[in-house]
């Protein structure tokens, strides 16, 4: 076995122990924090390559899930987060970095070689929270992932972080108060011809599959 092969495995399996970790951490904290619920967790695979599909209408949508999800998962975060060191406890984490305003080729290596690991890739498909965290305006990189991989599109809403600020810290939500995070039915992106026709038409339909179960979540948690 090569160098950069043997190299490869080992940062691979500490991300996934770090993931792990992480996992654990965000457990206690945000039960502590808030009062978390989780809905149809079961709904997630238990085994192989998963997307989890997130809308983001707080920095904490991230946290929560890392931490509520029922297998750990890794987050394409945006690459401002990873300075300092909160950058190098996000990497020891698990969580993979992307530059939001270009082609980051090294992220998309990085996230497809989670999928092919059959590990779970966290995304907030709409890129910012300018979106709104209603899954208004979707980014192909979604699409593009499910369709190279194969793996299925869990959709997850996280309804109410952004409902109440802090009294004390108003940049986090109100202690104690209540946050539902709702996953979906997975489902598959087709795959076929990758041209950009391709992958906008598909986005549009995927689209439509994270709206509709938003709209579910809402209706079910009462928000």
């Amino acid at each position: 076995m090569s160098t950069s092969g043997t190299s490869r495995e080992r940062r691979n399996s500490a991300s996934e122990r770090g993931a792990a970790f992480g996992r654990g951490l965000g457990i206690g904290l945000i039960n502590t924090l808030w009062n978390a619920r989780v809905l149809g967790s079961w709904r997630v695979p238990a085994q192989g390559p998963v997307i989890l599909a997130v809308n983001h209408s707080h920095n904490v949508d991230g946290p929560m899930l890392m931490g509520l999800a029922p297998r750990p998962v890794h987050f394409l975060i945006k690459k401002e987060a990873f300075a300092g060191p909160l950058g190098t406890f996000l990497r020891s984490i698990g969580q993979l970095s992307v530059d939001r305003e270009a082609v980051d080729r090294s992220a998309v290596t990085d996230a497809l070689g989670v999928l092919a690991e059959g590990k779970v890739l966290g995304i907030f498909p709409e890129g910012t929270r300018a979106g709104g965290g209603d899954f208004g305006a979707l980014r192909a990189g979604l699409t593009y992932f499910a369709v190279r991989s194969g793996a299925p599109v869990v959709p997850v809403a996280v309804l109410g972080s952004a409902e109440r600020p802090g009294r004390l810290i108003r940049e986090l939500p109100a202690l104690r108060s209540r946050v539902d995070i709702v996953f979906g039915d997975p489902f598959e992106v087709p795959s076929g011809r990758r041209t950009r026709a391709a992958l906008d038409d598909a986005t549009v339909r995927v689209q439509e599959r994270l709206t509709s179960h938003l709209k579910t979540a809402r209706q079910l948690t009462g928000r």
